[in-house]
């Protein structure tokens, strides 16, 4: 039997429930980590190989990074299992059933993640009334369609710039996992000058030197298809992406895609992390001690909440992308200056932030 505890410290979780439902099939497990600054913003992830611990560490990753960016909230995160290419009814019932399971836990609040979009979070309201990242028909900022995320990537980046010998305009990217965010990141990066060189999604991946189309690469994929059979570049092995020679790699898929074993093949400058977790503690060391930067998820890829918390808050879509914009560029700034102080890799810098943060929000909170 897996040992929760292993994931607990004086920060969290606050709980963890584990729901199976016999009758529509459902299996999910949702962490609250921390509600010392307010109730919990996270994704609710769909996938046929979720994990307990998955869950575990992406909810801590939820408190750091809405901590780091200084919203009214804690962090929290939810996993589905199940195959998100289900057919949509199958779908639509499953997260009704999962909404409904938490309707009682009123320091969750459900956001879109892999496998789950704004429509998902329309019913998660219809049920439980707490969602973020819903439609506009319904009053939300659809944080997947503006791209929120990879904007703020794209924002993260321009912050480095003055810590770094990077320069945008251009610099060669690679983007492994050209979903939501992945295609954001590549489409504002473009708007600066960026060459895309290489991409993978979980049907490939594609490299071209001199750079893609970024805008025919995104309306290939809407349209229905992928990397793998788009007409441009050249087919590589997906493990192989790693190795792509550019300025820029990010990581915008699944956890624990750098590992110790591929972290010496990396042929980069920078890793700017748009993915949660993508990197392991050991990968992470091996970068630093080659010269690598990089930018850890919680400080460069929180576009996504803080646009979820603007909407929760009923501010407006100007409102959310200029305070993206701000938060992400002063944290950028505040972790690489404080690192280039103490000689600290950008994690630790950055995780003694975010801690502290969080503290000093538990010692406001009655014990008794």
């Amino acid at each position: 039997m897996e040992n929760i505890f292993l994931y607990t410290d004086d920060l969290g979780p606050e709980k963890v429930i584990e729901i199976y439902d016999p009758t529509t099939g459902l299996k999910a497990i949702l962490v609250v980590d921390n509600v010392a600054a307010g109730p919990s913003i996270g994704g609710l992830r769909m996938a046929e190989d979720v994990s307990k611990e998955e869950c575990f560490r992406l909810a801590r990753a939820m408190t750091l990074k809405n901590a780091m960016a200084g919203l009214p909230h804690g962090g929290g995160k939810s996993v589905l299992f199940g195959d998100p290419s289900m057919p949509a009814e199958d779908k639509e019932r499953l997260v009704r059933a999962f909404a409904y399971a938490v309707k009682d836990v009123a320091d969750y609040i459900t956001g879109p993640d892999m496998g789950t979009n704004e429509a998902m979070m329309a019913c998660v309201r219809d049920v439980n009334g707490r969602s973020v990242g819903l439609p506009r028909e319904i009053g939300g900022i659809p944080l997947d369609e503006i791209g929120a995320t990879g904007f703020g990537l794209s924002i993260a980046l321009q912050a480095a710039q003055e810590f770094s010998d990077l320069r945008l305009t251009g610099c060669a990217v690679v983007v492994q996992g050209f979903g939501s965010v992945g295609q954001h990141a590549a489409r504002y990066l473009a708007g600066q000058g960026v060459r895309l060189v290489g991409v993978s999604d979980s049907h490939g991946a594609r490299i071209a030197p001199d750079g893609f189309d970024v805008a025919a690469l995104m309306a290939h994929k809407q349209a229905g298809g992928n990397v793998a059979d788009f007409d441009a570049g050249k087919t590589i092995d997906p493990t192989d992406l790693i190795a792509v020679e550019c300025d820029v790699w990010i990581p915008a898929a699944r956890p624990d895609v750098i590992t110790e074993k591929n972290a010496p093949r990396m042929n980069t400058r920078v890793v700017a992390q748009g993915a949660n977790i993508p990197a392991s503690a050991a990968a992470e060391k091996i970068l630093a001690e080659r010269g690598i930067l990089v930018i850890p998820d919680f400080v460069a890829n929180a576009g996504g909440v803080i646009c979820a918390a603007v909407e929760y808050h009923q501010g407006n879509e100007t409102q959310a992308m200029s305070t993206i914009e701000e938060k992400i560029r002063s944290n950028v700034a505040a972790v690489l200056t404080r690192a280039a102080d103490t000689g600290d890799p950008p994690r630790t810098v950055a995780l003694a932030i975010a801690r502290e943060r969080v503290r000093r929000a538990m010692a406001f909170r009655r014990t008794g």
